[in-house]
């Protein structure tokens, strides 16, 4: 097989990518919220953004993978010596399912390091999506694209030891602005989309959307972890009710255009999560998300919060406002910036 391998790439590299994402709702995409709260009909918010990750395979010595990704050091092990506790420990486990070697994995993305906007789980997608092309060159079985998130979540909390989400995955496949109902596996289905905005819709979304990187995070807060551990013990239970609700009534106000429900919504859900864990947003967070407030719009942090990204929406004008208070805010912060928050309509593209 690594003959045939070598000679697929060395006649042409074979390329994926798939798109980060903002959100709201998160957590609740983990089982550990889902299944105790399914009488709630829990639910998550996502939007695919036009920051793309990119895979790339390419031919390598045989017997060896490779993985250079910006932001790390680049690795090359065995095949079957490939470490997981690795910072790319989670790419090496990908290799290791699809077994096949001689091959040098690069990866690059257009996100920020430590952004929170999704980018390893949307990484393990791009690959897996390499890889199902390279399988189809082979003549061997595929996975279907269904599966891919389903895959790539679960070879990623086999690895990280802890209960994870699948909305990342989910995004990075799909694409789009879309509303997840987490039924779970008692149900024929473990999740149902609900695409909230029309492809043709998307430019006027995009006038009302804002996002911006507070550089990279000081310290790991686990505030995830955090969040999972509380709610494990039994603690605040009626707030993540309250989560629930508002990300519901976010998801029918989006629907419609109504940016004052929706700002409504998003801002209750942050105040939410901040009684929960107040370091959810650092100073720079808290800075945004005041000055958002003030201009009548809505913001939220990405991902579990504590630095990285947040994301802000109202009407085109408040907006418009808002970007110029931001920018300003964030000439102090090292790393600090405006990124593009245009919504992506294709998730996992390969070629």
């Amino acid at each position: 097989m690594a003959d045939s391998v070598q000679e697929i790439l060395e006649d042409r590299t074979i390329e994926a990518s798939a798109p980060c994402r903002i959100d709201m709702g998160g957590t609740l995409d983990i089982s550990s919220f889902y299944y105790p709260m399914a009488y709630l009909n829990p639910c998550t918010v996502n939007m695919a953004i036009n920051l793309r990750t990119f895979v790339q395979l390419t031919p390598h010595r045989k017997g060896f993978i490779k993985i250079s990704s910006r932001g790390f050091e680049s690795a090359e092990y065995e095949l079957d010596r490939m470490p997981f506790d690795h910072p790319m420990g989670l790419m090496f486990a990908i290799a290791a399912y699809f077994h096949i070697d001689g091959i040098h994995i690069r990866i690059d993305s257009a996100s920020p390091p430590k952004s929170a906007l999704g980018g390893s789980s949307v990484a393990a997608v791009a690959m897996i999506g390499a890889y199902q092309r390279l399988f189809e060159k082979l003549n061997k079985t595929a996975v279907y694209k269904e599966r891919i998130p389903l895959l790539a979540h679960a070879i990623e909390e086999s690895i990280a030891g802890v209960p994870c989400g699948l909305q990342d995955h989910l995004a990075a496949v799909y694409g789009g602005v879309n509303l997840w109902n987490w039924d779970g596996a008692g149900f024929m289905d473990l999740y149902q989309q609900e695409p909230l905005i029309s492809e043709d819709q998307y430019s006027l979304l995009d006038k009302s959307l804002l996002l911006a990187y507070c550089g990279i995070p000081h310290a790991s807060k686990d505030i995830n972890g955090k969040w999972v551990r509380q709610f494990l013990s039994g603690d605040f239970r009626s707030e993540w009710a309250e989560i629930i609700k508002s990300t519901r009534e976010f998801a029918g106000a989006l629907n419609v255009f109504d940016f004052d429900a929706a700002v409504y919504w998003i801002n209750q859900e942050t105040d939410i999560r901040c009684r929960l864990t107040p370091e959810v947003l650092d100073e720079t967070g808290n800075k945004l998300v005041s000055a958002a407030r003030d201009m009548h719009c809505g913001a939220r942090f990405c991902g579990a919060g504590g630095g990285g990204c947040l994301w802000a929406l109202g009407s085109s004008e408040n907006i418009s406002a808002l970007s110029a208070k931001w920018r300003h805010l964030l000439m102090d912060v090292s790393g600090g910036r405006i990124l593009d928050a245009s919504v992506a309509s294709k998730g996992l593209m390969v070629s």
